[in-house]
C-alpha cells in the first residue's frame, strides 16, 4: 500500500547559479496553494519549512571565487538528512527548489535510505540541459550545472561523498529526459555516461508516450524505488516562463502531465523534487502554479 503522507521541504538556494531568483521558488510554490492540491488527493502533507541558506550578499568575494560550494555543500547535507528522515517515517519527500545544485542532497538521503536496505533506486531526471558537467568540463564552474555527474560520482569529492562515499545511483537506471543544449564537453561526458538519454527530437519524432514507456523501464529495472527530479526549464518556455534558463523547443503542458502521470502509475515513486522555478521571470504566476499541477500529477491526480 502506497503511503499517503508528503513531507515538503523547501531549499532557499540560487548559489548554484549566475541567474539570481531561484531562492524565492519554495515560497512562490508554497503560495499556489500547494498543501490544499495535495490534501485534495487524500495526501497528509508535512511542511519542514526552508533549510536554513545564506543569501549571497552576506557572503565574502571568496564564496564566489569558489562558486559557493562550501555553502552548496552545507546545504545539500541538511537538505540530506532532511529526506532520510522523511523516508523513514514513511513520507514522500517533495523538494522545492531552488536550483538543480539541490538534487545532490535529495539524491544522496533517497540513496542511503534504499542502500540501508541493500536496494537500489532508479532516477528520472527531466531537464533542458543535462547537467553533467564536472569541475574540469564546465565553462562557467557552477554547481547547477553538475549534479547529475556528482549524483553518478564524479565530481568534487565533498559533493559526492554525501550521503556516503561514491555514486548515489547506478548509470543503466538513470533516465535523462528533455535535453537541448549543452556545453561542448558535456556531449562527450553525456556519451560516454552510460546513462539513457532522451532529447527533444527523440521526444518529437516517437512521441512523450513512447519515451516515458523506455524511461520508466531504465529507471525500475532491478530497483525498489524511483526518484523523480524535474527542472521547470524542461519544459518550454511559453508554458513555464518563469525559470532561471529559458531554452525553448521544451516539453509541452501536456507532455509534462503524461511524463508525470506515467511515473505515478508505475507505483514506485517515492520522492521528487522540483527545481529552477525563479518567481523573477514569471508572468502571473503561471509557472509556479503549473508546478504545484505537476506534484498532483507525480501523485497520481487522474482525469476520471
Amino acid at each position: 500500500m502506497p503511503t499517503k503522507a508528503v513531507q515538503i521541504i523547501g531549499v532557499p538556494l540560487d548559489l548554484g547559479a549566475n541567474m539570481r531568483g531561484a531562492n524565492m521558488g519554495p515560497s512562490a510554490i508554497r503560495i499556489a496553494d500547494l498543501h490544499h492540491k495535495i490534501s485534495v488527493l487524500g495526501y497528509q502533507p508535512y511542511d519542514s519549512g526552508d533549510l536554513p541558506v545564506p543569501v549571497r550578499d552576506t557572503l565574502p568575494a571568496s564564496a564566489n571565487e569558489e562558486r559557493y560550494r562550501t555553502q552548496i555543500a552545507s546545504a545539500c547535507r541538511n537538505l540530506e538528512s532532511e529526506v532520510h528522515q522523511a523516508l523513514t517515517l514513511d513520507r514522500i519527500p517533495i523538494v522545492l527548489g531552488g536550483d538543480h545544485s539541490i538534487a545532490i542532497g535529495t539524491i544522496a538521503g533517497v540513496s542511503r535510505f534504499f542502500r540501508e536496505k541493500n536496494q537500489n533506486i532508479g532516477l528520472i531526471w527531466i531537464d533542458a540541459h543535462a547537467d553533467c558537467n564536472t569541475p574540469q568540463s564546465s565553462p562557467s564552474g557552477n554547481i547547477h550545472g553538475m549534479p547529475l555527474s556528482i549524483a553518478l560520482g564524479h565530481g568534487y569529492p565533498d559533493l559526492v561523498d554525501i550521503g556516503g562515499k561514491g555514486a548515489k545511483v547506478k548509470s543503466e537506471n538513470v533516465a535523462l529526459i528533455g535535453i537541448r543544449t549543452l556545453d561542448g564537453a558535456e556531449k562527450d561526458i553525456l556519451r560516454r555516461s552510460g546513462i539513457r538519454y532522451f532529447t527533444m527530437r527523440e521526444i518529437d519524432e516517437r512521441g512523450m508516450h513512447a519515451v516515458m514507456k523506455d524511461a520508466v523501464a531504465v529507471a525500475s529495472q532491478g530497483t525498489a524505488a524511483i526518484h523523480l527530479s524535474f527542472d521547470i526549464d524542461g519544459i518550454d518556455p511559453a508554458s513555464a516562463p518563469g525559470v532561471s534558463t529559458p531554452v525553448t523547443g521544451g516539453i509541452s503542458y501536456r507532455e509534462a502531465h503524461l511524463a508525470l502521470e506515467m511515473i505515478a502509475d508505475t507505483g514506485l515513486l517515492r520522492s521528487m523534487e522540483f527545481v529552477e522555478l525563479n518567481p523573477m521571470t514569471d508572468l502571473a504566476h503561471k509557472t509556479a502554479q503549473l508546478t504545484v499541477e505537476l506534484v498532483q500529477s507525480a501523485l497520481g491526480k487522474a482525469i476520471v
